[in-house]
This record gives C-alpha cells, sequence and structure tokens, in this order.
C-alpha cells in the first residue's frame, strides 16, 4: 500500500475512504436494493485485482524471505511451530464455538422438517462439498505444473513452489545469490503493483457492501437474529479472551494491533474475504518488526491452517443446524465432531465460498444435519462472514508476530513504534 498525501489528513488515508465507501454502500443497497444488487460487479472486480497479486506476492516473499535465512532447519523449525500454535489455536475456537451455541440454542424449538427444506437452494455447495475430502485437498497442494501453481487460485500450492525454490537457492549457495536479488527486485516491483492496485479498494468496499445489503439485508437479520446475535458474541468473546489472553502473554497491546490494521479490517469487512488483504499484511507486518523470513512462511500457512473464525462459523453453524431440525447431539457426538471440522477446516484454502463448503462438507461427513439444511443460513452466510473473516484476519496477524518472537525474529523497537503510530503500510 501506498500512503496518502499527508496535505489531506485523514480524508486522504486509504481505510478513511475505504469506510466512507462502505457506509456510502450500504445506505444505497438499504435505500435501493435493486441497485445495491447490481453494483456487486465493482466489489467481484476488486478482489479479482488483488487475487491476481497473491501468488506473486507469496512467491517473491517466501523465497526471498526462507532463502535470505540460508538455514534450512531454521525453516523447518519455525514452519513446525506455527503449525503447533495453529492446531491449539484453532481447537480452543471449535471448542468456545461449540460451548457458545450450546448454552444459548439458537436453533432449538425451530422444529423445521428435512422434508419442508428447498436443496436446490444450496445445490452448488452440496456438490463442491461432496468433491472436498481430505486425500483430494491433499493432493490438491500439488499443482500440476510449475507454473499452474500461480493459475490455480489457491495459496498452498504456491507456497510449495516457493519453498522448494527457496531450499533450492540455499543448496546452490553463491550461484544463486543472482537470482535471489532478482527476486528481491522483483519483490519490490509486486509491491508496488498491489499499492496501485489498493486505491480502488474504496470502490470495491462501496460495491460488494451494497450487494450485501441490497441483496440479504433486513429480512435476513430478522428471521435468523438469534443465530447472528450469538455468533458475533461468540466472535468477540473468542477474540478478547483467546487472541486477547494470547497477545498479554507474549508482551503484545491487540487492541493496538487492531489500530495497525484498521485499513485490512475495514476492506475484509465490505468485502467479507481476508484473501483481499494477504499482499498488505504481508508489507505491514514486516514494518511491525517481523522478519520477512518468518512472515513469508507464517502467514501463508495461516491462510490454510489458521482460520479460527472459520472454526468458529463451522461449529456454531453445524449445532445451529442440527438444533434447528431436531438433532440434539450428545457430548460424544460433539466431540466426534469437533474431530471431523479440525480436519474440514483445513480444506477451507483457496475455495470460493470456502467456509460454506466446509460446513456442508462437514455435514457430509458426520451426518450432524440433513445436508440439505445448509439452505436455512444461505441467506445470512455473509453478514456472518463479516465476523468470521475478522477473526481469521486478526488470529493469523497475532499469530505471525508470536511466533517471530518465538523463534527471536522480532523487532521489539519496531513493533512497540509501529503499535504507537500506526499508518499505512510502505510498498
Amino acid at each position: 500500500m501506498t500512503a496518502r498525501p499527508a496535505r489531506f489528513g485523514v480524508f486522504g488515508q486509504l481505510w478513511f475512504q475505504v469506510l466512507a465507501g462502505t457506509i456510502l454502500g450500504a445506505a444505497i443497497g438499504w435505500a435501493d436494493p435493486a441497485l445495491g444488487v447490481q453494483l456487486k460487479p465493482l466489489g467481484d472486480a476488486f478482489i479479482a485485482l488483488v487475487r491476481m497479486m497473491i501468488g506473486p506476492v507469496v512467491f517473491c516473499t517466501v523465497v526471498h524471505g526462507v532463502a535470505s535465512m540460508a538455514d534450512m532447519r531454521r525453516a523447518g523449525r519455525t514452519a513446525l511451530k506455527a503449525l503447533v500454535y495453529f492446531e491449539v489455536v484453532t481447537t480452543l475456537a471449535l471448542a468456545i464455538g461449540l460451548a457458545g451455541v450450546n448454552l444459548w440454542g439458537p436453533g432449538r424449538g425451530m422444529a423445521i422438517a428435512p422434508g419442508a427444506l428447498d436443496p436446490h437452494a444450496a445445490a452448488q455447495y452440496i456438490k463442491q462439498a461432496q468433491h472436498q475430502t481430505i486425500v483430494d485437498f491433499l493432493l490438491g497442494i500439488i499443482p500440476d505444473t510449475f507454473v499452474g501453481a500461480f493459475t490455480g487460485g489457491a495459496v498452498l500450492p504456491v507456497l510449495l513452489v516457493s519453498v522448494l525454490t527457496a531450499l533450492a537457492l540455499i543448496r546452490m549457495g553463491r550461484n544463486g545469490q543472482p537470482i535471489l536479488a532478482a527476486i528481491g527486485a522483483a519483490e519490490r516491483l509486486v509491491f508496488q503493483i498491489i499499492g496501485f492496485v489498493m486505491w480502488a479498494a474504496p470502490i470495491g468496499a462501496f460495491g460488494a457492501i451494497a450487494f450485501t445489503v441490497g441483496k440479504f439485508g433486513a429480512a435476513s437479520l430478522a428471521s435468523l437474529g438469534g443465530l447472528i446475535a450469538e455468533f458475533y458474541l461468540v466472535c468477540l468473546v473468542f477474540t478478547v479472551v483467546v487472541l486477547g489472553g494470547i497477545a498479554a502473554a507474549f508482551g503484545i497491546n491487540l487492541v493496538r494491533l487492531m489500530g495497525a490494521l484498521r485499513e485490512e479490517i475495514v476492506v475484509v469487512a465490505a468485502t467479507t474475504s481476508t484473501e483481499t488483504v494477504l499482499p498488505s499484511l504481508i508489507a505491514k507486518l514486516k514494518r511491525l518488526g517481523c522478519e520477512e523470513s518468518v512472515v513469508g512462511l507464517v502467514v501463508p500457512l495461516g491462510y490454510a491452517f489458521n482460520l479460527d473464525g472459520t472454526c468458529l462459523y463451522l461449529a456454531t453453524a453445524s449445532m445451529f443446524l442440527a438444533q434447528a431440525t431436531g438433532h440434539e447431539l450428545a457430548l460424544a457426538d460433539q466431540l466426534g465432531l469437533m474431530l471431523v471440522m479440525l480436519l474440514t477446516s483445513k480444506g477451507a484454502a483457496g475455495v470460493a465460498g470456502a467456509a460454506f463448503i466446509v460446513l456442508a462438507a462437514t455435514l457430509a461427513a458426520t451426518g450432524a444435519a440433513p445436508l440439505g439444511a445448509i439452505a436455512l443460513i444461505l441467506g445470512i452466510h455473509r453478514i456472518l462472514a463479516e465476523a468470521l473473516t475478522f477473526v481469521n484476519l486478526i488470529g493469523n496477524a497475532l499469530a505471525t508476530l508470536v511466533v517471530a518472537r518465538w523463534e527471536g525474529a522480532l523487532d521489539r523497537d519496531a513493533l512497540t513504534e509501529g503499535l504507537a503510530r500506526p499508518a499505512p503500510a510502505a510498498a
């Protein structure tokens, strides 16, 4: 991201412009729902522009960072620490999600007969879910070709070829230095392009939120308000208690971290996609003192394995649908459901409509509720996604800082200065 000219003050800052676009889009979507729906291509175009750059960003950052590390064992140790952290935190997210929906019981008393549901409304998601097995997910990490990793739209294949390239450069020693220098120059070029793309963020936010409010607004909120309120409360509790506790344990001010990520938070809220801020998140975490090698490994891994908000959503939505259709689950059944979700949640990376598709895959694997029951929440999924993508974003930012400190790769002075005076990330 490029900084806005200082002479415009707050009006020249990206976060303010995105916020203004979001408010204006919401107003238009509420006042004229039909017009709001027609503005959807503005949001889609912005998301497509950012996704176009995700592959090059991940490749350049990972290769330059890991190869500069020049230590294969340290790279492996960093990745292992990140994966251990991810598993612990996502397990906590699933447990809290299940506890919240059991205590609140938003689906109890609805008594919806499975035969009364329209399976056609969610047919496309059910079809995709039936093809999202764990084996398919693992095989999908391997691209058909080296170049194909950049055209498939998923992060993990790019991460795989990036790590292999970095390890090859380490093995080449001095002979690999010219290639590494060229990749470093390419990285600077890529982030300059990202800076240009982010100028379109206010327009993208405007179109995306206008569509959301226009298509899924007041009627959806009224009909399933209990579930929405419960899920937002669970996300708040998880953020304050779990993420806040982890941040405090590692000497990180979570409130100030969210202030430093204000631009990313607003963009994610408008687009309900964390992919839209992956490049800027990488740049900002480096500015906050994380070594490039750690950022390059942990952030892409986190987008696949540390989806805290998605785990909260899976636990909440699965139990809600079970309650709504009269399938109250015993404790043993819920523990089994949590184990399945620990696996299926890892299949969300790079899948369009990921959380909803993984929910369908979870129901298909466990039988916790009729598969067609997901049609009940189709209309409010995007509203729930506002909260889950926020948690995913904050969770991955915090995870990177924690692993960086754990690995001794965090500049505490840069972090303190960055959190004290948050500013847009520079390209």
